[in-house]
């Protein structure tokens, strides 16, 4: 498998789903901030619109965190990182897989540019709202689905990780302790070493 990645991207997601996966994989690196370097010839078909992580495992080829997040936990049952497909706590692990692409980043969009929030007419509600379900998602944990990782944790840990590096979460001691939770995963301290 062929992991597209640029440091200091979204791509740190798939890092650490590969780290927790434990599957072998090549890291080739993209060049976002510099398109006239050369690139793999897999990575346009992996990525149609450019973007990191992608990935190339033989003739299948996708891009987006999510979805790589997916692909990953389903073809590798044996890491545990997705319930099984017949469990009922499936359908919340797939409504959290995308509550990171859906919700929290369009939120932190809003909160950054000062937009002015419109939780009946913006599909991810507002900010606060963001917070407040997150926090309810996490209750007491340890994990968004309770005592079971998933790769669900690798889409919403980073996105509290992020937030806290960036000082945009607010005093909420429930995703403070995820986020460190999150840090402390050997595969998580792994893919920052890989990320530097």
């Amino acid at each position: 498998m062929k992991l597209f990645w640029c440091p200091q991207t979204r791509s740190t997601r798939a890092l650490w789903l590969l780290e927790e996966a434990g599957v072998d994989y090549e890291r080739v690196l993209i060049d976002i901030r510099d398109a006239s370097k050369p690139r793999d010839p897999d990575f346009a078909k992996a990525s149609p619109m450019g973007k990191v992580p992608a990935i190339a495992d033989g003739e299948a080829m996708l891009a987006d965190s999510a979805a790589i997040a997916m692909y990953v936990a389903d073809k590798y049952p044996q890491a545990k990182l997705a319930p099984a497909v017949d469990d009922p706590a499936r359908a919340q692990y797939y409504w959290w897989m995308i509550f990171t692409p859906g919700v929290i980043e369009p939120a932190m969009a809003e909160k950054f540019s000062g937009a002015e929030p419109n939780p009946l007419s913006h599909a991810w509600g507002s900010f606060d709202l963001m917070i407040e379900t997150f926090e309810k998602g996490v209750g007491d944990g340890p994990w968004i689905l309770g005592d079971q990782f998933s790769a669900a944790d690798i889409m919403v840990g980073s996105s509290a990780c992020f937030l806290k590096q960036f000082d945009m979460l607010p005093d909420s001691k429930t995703l403070e302790a995820y986020a460190k939770r999150c840090m402390a995963r050997p595969a998580y301290q792994r893919a920052g070493d890989l990320n530097g």
